[in-house]
């Protein structure tokens, strides 16, 4: 018996079925936390009911009231009863055990919290009316209640009674006019961020010129009667914009809509404050996948609004993606060539050997550090002498001495150089030394061998190390905080203004969103869901980053194939 488990063990299948779990396992870890994540994320966008019930608050009195509540019901938890009266509320300590729902009633304005902790057992006469409406709103969070009654201009044009959910007059006025809002609003959106954008960019590039003319000593008067004509040009089409710009937000203000949330409070909300309305009770399954629908591209398409808790993260993925993009080109032709001299070049002796050492050293250093070194060195030092040479007029306003999404690309090209330059090195140390010596023995140069046979059949390895750089530059938050991200840029890095690529702008990040969202977020439960969401996104975009890479990857291992057997 001794003896077969010796030659069990000795034959190594123990260990390969450890090494099969341990995988196992961690597919399975890796699956559960994405489904965690695309769970709680992506039902953040689906449209509850909403529900109408009235609560009685557990109290010493004999006369408790019981108030009306209206909102969604987010989450439930069971609490111990020392822990509920210990916050104040009087419940019997005989029952061990409460459970308590978690209540997104929304209508900031009127309530002190958009969300409330409810027992369970305390809220009667549950009920969900058709009529009962959710306002998703450009500021103050969602609104729930019934459509009273829409105006225009302070008149009354519909009308609608809410103990009658079959009345929806004032429900069709308002989704009429709200559709006019939303386009109008459109309309203001092209106009403040492009056109009127593109004047004040205008008018700056005017001042700066003058300024440097000024500094150089070529202010000549033809020079400066030909700038200000230019600007008296952009100044008057910026008061013509201004002027249709005034026409619209007075357009836009024109209608109103009287609600009525909870306990019979009554609030006037103007329709362009809203974004989205719809009454969920109401719909059927098809009716909420279109809202969720708008709701997912929304997320996807949109700026963010309610510091970060709402609205879009657009401007997160364009940052986040760029700024890989233009890290993988900094990081690929710095390592290649590095790992390309110390395999083909350098003397190997103990010189390499330390270098080698050195560089699997810096793939461990912390993260921050790294962001440390892209403060003092790229922008305080490079960055400050690049505006002393290049942008003298703007100063003391920095243009590259301040962060921005090039230090920042460039700093975690340094954070992931150390792993493309040890995986170009592999691949360049399998290639046979038989094909270079063919190679030479043709009449091929060094030079020649290295470009045309060695390199090509590196690829793939070097493509390696470019999705290993990837996987961790996208993700990395610490050094970002202090190179370039920044919580919300008010235009994307690249845009329609020349020179069109801005890399000394500042540029939102997915990493530091969810960071921002999580922690310092002043409304956390409305916030919670959107990390999951966020979460699973970057995941989402890592993942297509990586794909991109390895098909590449996996094309130049076809296709030199044939030269490796």
């Amino acid at each position: 018996m001794i003896n077969s488990m010796k030659k069990f063990f000795a034959s190594g299948t123990p260990w390969i079925w450890v090494n099969a779990g341990a995988v196992a396992i961690s597919v399975i870890m890796t699956v559960g936390l994405l489904l965690l994540l695309a769970v709680n994320g992506l039902n953040h966008f689906w449209p509850k009911d909403i529900m109408l019930a009235h609560y009685t608050q557990p109290s010493n009195a004999d006369d408790a009231v019981a108030r009306e509540i209206i909102g969604e019901r987010v989450d439930r938890e069971h609490v111990p009863a020392d822990r509920i009266i210990a916050s104040g509320i009087p419940v019997s300590p005989d029952t061990p055990m409460y459970e308590r729902e978690l209540i997104k009633i929304g209508n900031r304005e009127l309530n002190s919290s958009d969300f409330t902790w409810l027992l369970t057992d305390y809220l009667n006469d549950v009920r969900y009316p058709d009529n009962l409406t959710t306002f998703e709103r450009r500021e103050w969070g969602n609104f729930y209640g019934y459509v009273l009654e829409v105006r225009e201009a302070g008149t009354a044009v519909a009308s609608s009674d809410p103990a009658n959910p079959a009345d929806t007059g004032a429900w069709e006025a308002l989704k009429a006019r709200l559709e006019r809002a939303l386009a109008i609003h459109d309309e203001i959106d092209v106009l403040e961020k492009d056109e009127i954008g593109d004047v004040n960019y205008a008018l700056e590039r005017l001042r700066l010129r003058r300024r440097g003319l000024e500094l150089r000593g070529n202010d000549t008067p033809e020079q400066i009667a030909q700038i200000e004509a230019e600007q008296a040009r952009w100044e008057s089409s910026y008061e013509e914009l201004q002027t249709r710009l005034s026409a619209l937000y007075e357009d836009v203000e024109r209608d109103t809509v009287v609600m009525k949330a909870m306990n019979d409070e009554e609030t006037e909300i103007n329709v362009s404050e809203i974004v989205r309305a719809y009454q969920p009770n109401r719909m059927h399954i098809g009716g909420k996948l279109v809202v969720y629908g708008q709701k997912l591209w929304e997320f996807l398409s949109d700026e963010p609004r309610e510091a970060n808790t709402e609205g879009g993260i657009f401007p997160a993925i364009f940052g986040t993606v760029t700024m890989v993009l233009l890290m993988s080109v900094f990081v690929t032709p710095f390592g290649v060539v590095a790992a390309v001299y110390l395999r083909e070049y350098a003397r190997q002796g103990f010189i390499t050997r330390v270098i080698r050492i050195a560089v699997n050293n810096l793939a461990g250093v912390p993260s921050i550090v790294y962001g440390v070194f892209g403060l003092g060195f790229f922008i305080y030092f490079l960055g400050s002498e690049i505006d002393q040479a290049f942008y003298p007029e703007a100063l003391p306003a920095p243009t590259f001495g301040t962060p921005g999404m090039l230090w920042a690309s460039l700093t975690l090209a340094l954070l992931t150089v150390p792993v493309v330059i040890v995986s170009t090195e592999e691949g360049l140390a399998r290639i046979p030394r038989s094909l270079r010596e063919g190679s030479l023995a043709l009449g091929a140069t060094k030079f020649e061998t290295l470009w045309r046979v060695v390199l090509p059949m590196a690829s793939p390895a070097m493509m390696t190390g470019l999705i290993l750089a990837v996987a961790r530059a996208a993700g990395e938050v610490a050094p970002l905080m202090l190179v370039g991200v920044v919580k919300l840029a008010p235009t994307l890095p690249i845009n329609g203004n020349y020179p069109y690529f801005h890399l000394d702008q500042k540029f939102m990040h997915l990493g530091f969103h969810i960071y921002d969202v999580g922690f310092q977020s002043p409304n956390v439960e409305a916030a919670r869901p959107l990390v999951f969401a966020t979460a699973f996104l970057l995941v989402v975009v890592i993942a297509l980053l990586n794909q991109l890479a390895v098909t590449i990857r996996n094309r130049l291992r076809e296709k030199y194939k044939a030269l490796d057997m």
